[in-house]
């Protein structure tokens, strides 16, 4: 075939156009295939379509058949939905550019502004289905070749700017660069529009041109005025970003990508990258895209101790400042850290230049999140009306690791763009504004898992991206103050959030309803009379008899005959810690002086709010009560039964050495010996802490319910990563300590009989010890070993002959390439088992810019018959396509499961950070009531009530980290299921006549611990099954 060129010239320019790789060469490129056709840039929609009647050849027509079907949808009415507005977008990031495009496409008139002249950021974006949909509905591949063509669905942000750009610059849209927009002109005077104040000296055209819609894109610095922020904070976070150069060897494609590894879930791979190269990370990523992009969360006192920040400064500015920042040592850090995390086969890594020509590499803080409170806005002056609307970062900040930016930026450009036709069409203002933060509602909810399947459907219409639409969620009366006009009172909506001083659902809002609920409680008990929040309580037979009321079978108050009053207490509290899930937060010695009353109220309150609905049951209280969290009394058997076992194993290291820590008074800090307040105080093992003090004693990082230990040997508290592990001690396979087996919710921690409180509670619990002799060791045959790992150690009632194929496809993708378990869900990879898959993974990726291969959805039949396949060795290498299919939901799985883990963990610095703030109040009031002894009596009740809405805040936190850990203990779960799994496998693949003793023995001890994470795995099962029983059989008498 000839040539395209040998017939017309702008045949050429066109194709210079499509393949440019620059900012500056698409703009001159496509100057001059406008000059060459006799056309001007920015014409709209007409200009699009002499373009397209004008280069009518092959090449051209595939993107024309593209960018038709699009603008054919029934919603842009052939572009003259909005031929009579006239929009401004700010900004040329994606979403500005992408909210730009649809705007043209509806036949509106757009002109953009961008203060920068090129685009320069490597960083890689994360895509979901219908971004990746929609990017190949416009035309993605023939812009850039290589979209999506790997196991992981991505796009460096140059790229995809530079596509959308080419893509805004056919549709006509008119876009001026090295222009900053710095505000709003108002109209002067009646029958004028409004303009934009822009720097420096902007064209007298676009000084003039009025607009009636005001689109921002450009970034969270930028919001324009009236929109009000909200801010996000959780504790300190520091990111680093690492662009290195990408050669595109065979070595590098073969080099597998890194969807995601949490240190919450997969601690080995942390104390690995720690022991060799002294860095501490939280979490790493790697995507292979025009560069090798790495991104990762790096603590504090790693980046200080190992030089890449000067200084310790408690302003965040300050500290990521570039005067506080080593630029050498940050390069060195991250190139070790990518280093480590690929194994060193990327070879000699150089690093990309970023705008300035600087090294790509940078420290960002991500510690707080900006969030408009609303996402539209209506100005209006002298009978002129401005529609303001905010896309992509200036709306949302994302939280980057959760890979949500693009996406939920796309979601809200065509929600714009949707409230955009609405008002054109002439839609009463306040409807449009309610449904466009009806919509803005849902922006934060919206996952791949939560929004129609049908990706193909997905249009401007919110009903095609969203189930379950209801546009009218926000009134119009919610909104009113959304719109401005001149001498308008602004009118509060209904849904914002306010201080009303109102006590919290639940908490005992004054010291006398605490006081009458507790007096209903007891009632009725020998010797019980309470009268007060102080001296009644203080011979413990009273909180005996609060306990006994709400669990009878704990215990039996004839059984405290001969107690006196220290021993009475002090066995209660451990009670109702170790039975009902109530944490003290005053010691016994206190509670029997009487010198802690504010403390004891608040311990009180934790009663209160929890068993309130049981106030006058006969029965004993279920733990599904409001308030009450299973969680928190789960997680604390599985601490006792964890350091019950690990005192056993360490035994004879401890020597018989006393702990450093003693027994401390609830008030004094049992680290730091500081005065504690009532609203600072976390018991751990009797003693009370600082949460700020409870920290690992290693990396200082906060120390989560489950996710602790303390040592036996020198009595301080770690994390897991960093407990000491004994020199003689056999290491597990992660390298880490051991789990110990999980206690089930019904079991009773304590013993049945009364002896003594301060008894020891060692071996008197219910869970078993792996190490007892009681259990009889099984010895299997190598067939036995691969019957049992085949099987399905999932529960699933719904399981019913014929036997369905795995749940997702990702457990598929695990038996063709690993030939794993199934059953529990796909647990997220290793690097190490990245490399693994890598080897396997060596066909080019296709570049072919008409290839439009999509993800297929896989029925029933297509996935049993896979399943069939993969279990015959090497056969799926026969099917390539299928192959890779699998591979990349297999990715996808490892993204789901890391985006789960660091939604959990930004959650849990929420918070930390919630807490904190709530300590802080604490203390002023406390502090109030301490001195203002003269204070009047009303005003004292006041503070107290105060004081107990905090305390009812703080538990109300303190379960839903103890939820959170629940969450974070399955992935724990699922990670060392994986890792003993391939090293089973490794054994197993073994001829049996090549086995050593050394090898066999080997053998039956990861069976054996496979065994025990199978119990483990189905203990967890039972206290979620347990507890949704529960809440479903509350839930059924609340409503009889």
């Amino acid at each position: 075939m000839a040539s395209p060129t040998s017939t017309n010239p702008a045949h050429a320019h066109f194709e210079s156009f499509l393949q440019a790789q620059l900012c500056q060469d698409v703009l001159s490129s496509f100057q001059e295939l406008c000059g060459a056709l006799g056309l001007e840039p920015g014409g709209g929609l007409p200009q699009y379509h002499k373009i397209k009647n004008q280069l009518n050849y092959w090449s051209a027509k595939s993107l024309w058949t593209k960018l038709d079907k699009r603008a054919g949808q029934p919603v842009y009415q052939q572009g003259r939905a909005c031929t009579s507005t006239k929009c401004l977008v700010v900004g040329a990031g994606p979403c500005g550019l992408r909210v730009a495009v649809e705007l043209a496409l509806l036949g509106a008139r757009v002109v953009l502004v961008e203060k920068r002249t090129k685009f320069s950021r490597h960083n890689v974006l994360h895509l979901w289905p219908f971004t990746i949909h929609d990017l190949r509905a416009l035309g993605a591949k023939k812009f850039y070749g290589r979209f999506c063509t790997g196991t992981l669905d991505h796009i460096s942000i140059r790229q995809l700017q530079l596509l959308l750009l080419k893509v805004a610059l056919l549709l006509g849209v008119e876009i001026h660069w090295g222009v900053t927009f710095t505000g709003l002109q108002p109209p002067s005077r009646k029958g004028s529009g409004w303009r934009a104040q822009l720097q420096p000296n902007p064209p007298a055209q676009l000084a003039n041109y009025e607009f009636d819609v005001l689109i921002s894109a450009a970034g969270g610095k930028f919001v324009p005025e009236g929109f009000k922020v909200r801010e996000m904070r959780g504790k300190l976070a520091i990111g680093i970003t690492a662009n290195f150069v990408n050669g595109r060897t065979v070595e590098e494609t073969q080099v597998p990508e890194i969807s995601g590894v949490a240190r919450i879930y997969n601690q080995s791979f942390f104390q690995s990258l720690l022991k060799a190269t002294g860095i501490d990370l939280e979490n790493i990523v790697y995507y292979k895209d025009d560069t090798h992009y790495f991104v990762m969360t790096a603590k504090k006192q790693c980046l200080l101790r190992l030089g890449v920040l000067r200084q310790d400064w408690p302003d965040t500015d300050r500290l990521l400042g570039s005067a506080n920042v080593v630029p050498e040592a940050l390069q060195r850090f991250a190139r070790e850290a990518a280093d480590f995390a690929t194994h060193g086969k990327l070879g000699k890594l150089e690093f990309a230049q970023d705008a300035h020509g600087q090294p790509d590499v940078s420290a960002f803080d991500f510690t707080s999140m900006m969030r408009a409170e609303s996402s539209v806005r209506v100005q209006e002056r002298h009978g002129a009306r401005l529609l303001l609307g905010l896309v992509g970062d200036c709306l949302v900040e994302p939280f980057w690791p959760l890979g949500t930016g693009v996406a939920r930026g796309f979601l809200a450009a065509f929600d714009a763009a949707w409230m955009v036709k609405r008002w054109a069409e002439g839609a009463e203002s306040l409807e449009v504004l309610a449904e466009r933060e009806s919509l803005y509602q849902l922006l934060s909810q919206t996952s791949p898992e939560n929004m129609h399947r049908n990706v193909a459907q997905y249009g401007l219409d919110p009903a095609t991206r969203y189930p379950n639409l209801n546009l009218r969620a926000v009134t119009p009366n919610q909104v009113r103050d959304l719109y401005d006009v001149l001498a308008k009172e602004p009118v509060q909506r209904n849904g914002d959030k306010t201080d009303t001083g109102m006590p919290v659902t639940g908490s005992a809002g004054t010291q006398e309803e605490l006081l009458r609920w507790c007096q209903e409680q007891t009632a009725g008990y020998p010797g019980v009379h309470v009268s007060d929040l102080s001296s009644s309580w203080a011979d413990g037979l009273a909180l005996c008899a609060l306990v006994h009321r709400l669990q009878p079978d704990l215990l039996e108050p004839s059984e405290l005959q001969g107690l006196g009053a220290l021993e009475a207490t002090a066995w209660a509290l451990k009670v109702a810690e170790h039975e009902l899930g109530i944490t003290p937060v005053v010691s016994a010695q206190a509670m029997v002086a009487g010198s802690d009353p504010l403390g004891l109220i608040a311990y009180l309150s934790h009663f209160h709010s929890a068993f309130k609905s049981a106030a006058h049951s006969p029965g004993p209280v279920s733990q599904a009560s409001p308030g009450t969290s299973s969680a928190v009394l789960f997680l604390g058997k599985l601490q006792r039964t964890l350091q019950r076992s690990r005192a056993k194993e360490n035994a004879e290291d401890a020597g018989g050495k006393k702990l450093r820590l003693e027994a401390s008074a609830g008030d004094l800090c049992a680290l730091c010996g500081e005065h504690l307040y009532v609203l600072e105080r976390l018991c751990v093992d009797g003693h009370f802490f600082h949460r700020s003090c409870f920290r690992c004693h290693t990396c200082e990082a906060t120390l989560w319910p489950g996710g602790y230990e303390r040592h036996p040997g020198d009595g301080h508290f770690y994390c897991l990563q960093h407990l000491p592990q004994p020199d003689h001690k056999e290491e597990g396979s992660d390298g880490g300590p051991e789990s110990p087996e999980l206690p089930t919710p019904s079991e009773n921690s304590m013993p049945p009989g009364l002896s003594t409180p301060t008894a020891s509670q060692e071996g008197a619990g219910p869970v078993p010890d792996p190490s007892q002799p009681t259990r009889r060791r099984i010895r299997l045959s190598s067939p036995e070993r691969q019957r049992l790992s085949s099987l399905n150690l999932t529960p699933d009632p719904e399981m019913e002959p014929p036997p369905k194929p795995p749940r997702s496809c990702s457990a598929l993708a695990r038996h063709a390439l690993e030939s794993s378990f199934v059953g529990w869900g796909l647990p997220v990879q290793s690097p190490q088992a990245l490399v693994a898959m890598g080897k396997e993974e060596e066909e080019s990726p296709f570049s072919s810019e008409e290839e439009e291969e999509e993800d297929v959805p896989l029925d029933s039949d297509v996935e049993q018959a896979l399943q069939t396949f993969a279990k015959t060795s090497g056969t799926m290498n026969n099917y390539p396509t299928w192959r890779r299919t699998l591979l990349r939901r297999a990715k996808e799985e490892e993204m789901k499961r890391f985006c789960k883990a660091q939604t959990i963990q930004r959650r849990l610095n929420e918070i930390e950070a919630a807490l904190r703030e709530l300590e802080a109040e604490g203390v002023k009031l406390e502090l109030a009531l301490r001195r203002q002894s003269s204070s009047p009596e009303q005003q004292k009740k006041l503070w107290v009530g105060q004081l107990l809405q905090l305390v009812d805040k703080k538990n109300s936190l303190v379960a839903e980290e103890a939820e959170l850990m629940i969450t974070v203990q399955e992935l724990n779960l699922e990670e060392k299921q994986w890792q003993l799994d391939q090293e089973l496998r490794g054994y197993m693949n073994q001829e049996e006549t090549l086995k050593t003793a050394a090898d066999r023995q080997a053998e039956d001890q990861v069976l054996r611990k496979l065994v025990d994470l199978v119990n483990q795995r189905d203990a967890l099962i039972r206290f979620q099954e347990e507890r949704r029983l529960s809440e479903l059989a509350l839930g059924t008498g609340a409503q009889g």
